[in-house]
């Protein structure tokens, strides 16, 4: 279960290997497939390790989200002072109701940024699903413009709620921890497919809270300056 979006115009692989929940090359894209396929018992999805590689996608991935949120709110400053990020789900029909669960996880998290269907002309990020022998991962053009990944055989060996919140913690500043126990959402894989826990820690949601306070206001004070010096 990993994200990780660069902010360069192409996407860095979260998960270099199978085992993973990551973030594969935009050369690399994923096959959609219109139906689950069924997860067999050598899907090379065990193995789990981190690399710096990989934390700085993640860390990109966030800045490009918020990135986007700032120059929409730079551009509406009127707008409520509620942070939303806005997703679009269109394009992972199978994974609606995991989609709904994990937003409404993080919504009752965290207070200083709330999650939000929408179009997907309007949308932060989008989610996508398919079939992919990495598995699930993200993947964004630094402009707002990234996706989450969902792999069907992974989410049938891995609690697929539990994938989907760990991605979305990702979308909202959190890196992964794999060494962690169950009881730490961002420790993704790491614990086995018998850690079902989609719910992120006190520690974690301290940490996305702390983020979107100050690091939106960065954000945004880039994005006002650019916007008043046109």
């Amino acid at each position: 279960m990993r994200l990780s979006l660069p902010m360069l115009s192409a996407a860095v692989g979260l998960g270099l290997t199978a085992a993973t929940f990551g973030a594969v090359p935009a050369t690399a894209a994923p096959t959609p497939a219109s139906a689950p396929a069924s997860a067999s018992a050598s899907a090379p999805y065990a193995g789990y390790s981190g690399s710096a590689a990989e934390a700085k996608a993640n860390q990109a991935f966030f800045q490009a989200v918020i990135k986007s949120v700032a120059e929409k709110r730079a551009a509406n400053p009127s707008s409520a002072a509620a942070v939303t990020v806005v997703y679009n789900a269109s394009r992972a029909p199978s994974f609606s109701a995991e989609i709904a669960r994990s937003t409404q996880i993080w919504n009752s998290a965290v207070s200083n940024v709330k999650l939000q269907s929408g179009s997907a002309s309007s949308a932060d990020f989008t989610y996508r699903e398919g079939n992919d022998s990495r598995g699930s991962y993200a993947s964004t053009d630094g402009h707002g413009g990234g996706y989450v990944f969902l792999d069907y055989a992974q989410s049938e060996q891995y609690d697929p709620i539990r994938i989907t919140a760990h991605e979305t913690g990702h979308v909202l500043g959190l890196p992964d921890h794999y060494s962690g126990p169950c009881s730490e959402l961002m420790s993704g894989g790491g614990p086995g497919p018998s850690c079902t826990n989609a719910i992120p820690n006190a520690t974690e949601r301290s940490r996305v809270n702390q983020l979107w306070a100050n690091g939106l206001a960065q954000a945004l004070d880039k994005a006002l300056s650019k916007s008043n010096a046109r």
